[in-house]
């Protein structure tokens, strides 16, 4: 799978830079280049890339107007290249793919090109499974049926009621009202908003349990309900605060930041 990408910088050395950067990647294929936002919005919807790497500051149009301009048409993958914090959560807010500062660590760079693999694979199996169905249905009707059955199966494989065992009683949380799910060892602290409560099991299986599409993790130790999420709040060292319904403040490691991409509009 080729990665077909632009590079948008106003600055030339901050493109060869990156360029440099990029060498070692085999499957990224830089296929065009561009100094400024009114070229990038123009070049992105005549070649359709898959990845751009976009600065942010840049005369005239700058990197939030590129994502704008070109929202008319299935948009690539965004990942924002500045020299200023300070625009990080926007950055989220475009839904990038990841936020890398100047100049670009080269294990950062790994880290995301290795999300955006992750994002097209993801991407294209949709595309895939998508367009299978339509030529199910044409073909075949009762292989389609069975199909969107499978489907259907998949995603009620996940809990809609925790048992919970605590201080002596059982109780049955429905899942969609957990909030956020912190562990301790052994231990998840299972938040309800108005509530807590205690069960002995791990993260890797309680993850296991809980619908991704609902529950990501933000932290090594902390899951979270992205339907429960209301604010971002910016924090330092690329990091953010996920403000809750109950007004409950959980931090987002900057390993994870690219679950609030996902969510955040």
């Amino acid at each position: 799978m080729t990665i077909r990408t632009i590079i948008v910088d106003d600055e030339k050395l901050a493109i060869q830079g990156l360029q440099l950067r990029l060498e070692p990647f085999e499957d990224v294929e830089i296929v065009d280049t561009c100094s400024n936002g009114r070229e990038a919005i123009r070049k992105i919807k005549t070649i359709k890339p898959d990845l751009v790497f976009l600065d942010i500051q840049m005369p005239g149009f700058d990197g939030f107007s590129v994502v704008k301009g070109v929202m008319e048409i299935e948009p690539p993958l965004f990942v924002f290249v500045t020299a200023y914090q300070e625009h990080a959560i926007r950055a989220f807010e475009a839904n990038a793919v990841n936020y890398l500062m100047k100049p670009v660590d080269e294990d950062k760079l790994a880290d995301t090109i290795e999300r955006v693999r992750q994002r097209l694979a993801e991407k294209r199996s949709t595309e895939e499974a998508e367009k299978l169905k339509n030529v199910l249905t044409e073909v075949a009707p009762e292989a389609a049926e069975e199909f969107a059955e499978t489907e259907s199966e998949s995603t009620q494989r996940f809990e809609k009621l925790i048992n919970v065992k605590d201080r002596g009683q059982i109780f049955r949380v429905e899942v969609e009202s957990i909030e956020h799910i912190e562990a301790a060892g052994d231990y998840m602290c299972i938040y309800t908003g108005d509530n807590s409560l205690i069960l002995r099991e791990t993260m890797k299986d309680l993850e296991r349990r809980l619908d991704p599409r609902k529950f990501q993790r933000v932290h090594r130790s902390t899951i979270v309900n992205l339907d429960q999420v209301r604010q971002v709040k910016p924090h330092t060292n690329g990091e953010c605060f996920l403000v809750l319904d109950s007004g409950a403040e959980v931090k987002v490691s900057r390993s994870y930041r690219d679950v609030v991409a996902r969510f955040v509009h």
